[in-house]
């Protein structure tokens, strides 16, 4: 978090799409670790509580920051990389509705990623949200169930 900070200090300043790209990064490696410790936590529990599905869902909502902090490094270091609809409010609010929206594999398509690297990039988030909720839903039932049968 702490280089974040100095990157957000120093792209305040000098005004460059690098330190920017770099800010957003360590954002990305923050969300990044932060769901990773979550998700230990949640695998590692022996029950399912109140506590558990709380963790389950910020680990979600923690893994669409991460994706939109890694498609607004993309944008910084690749500018026209996505391609953001008629009557686009702030570029940061629009990308985190994007990363929402991909990590549930909604997508609506007024959002879209032009560079290969952004799509795969997307095609990895449409991935990894069908994963984690499989991989969760199947983690907290079992759990349930071995609760009943003790």
């Amino acid at each position: 978090m702490l280089g974040n900070v100095i990157f957000v200090v120093a792209g305040n300043t000098f005004r460059s799409r690098a330190l920017t790209g770099i800010r957003w990064g360590f954002l990305a490696a923050f969300f990044a670790l932060t769901a990773a410790g979550l998700f230990s936590y949640l695998r590692n529990s022996r029950s399912v509580a109140q506590a558990q599905l709380y963790t389950a869902v910020s680990i979600y909502l923690l893994l669409g920051l991460l994706w939109t902090t890694l498609y607004l490094a993309m944008d910084a270091f690749y500018p026209g990389s996505i391609r953001i609809g008629s009557l686009p409010a702030d570029r940061q609010t629009e990308l985190l509705y994007f990363g929402l929206i991909t990590l549930s594999t909604i997508g609506y398509g007024d959002i879209v990623p032009l560079s290969g690297e952004a799509r795969i990039l997307a095609a990895l988030e449409g991935v990894t949200g069908v994963l984690y909720i499989a991989i969760t839903v199947a983690l907290l039932v079992s759990r349930f169930r071995r609760e009943l049968s003790d």
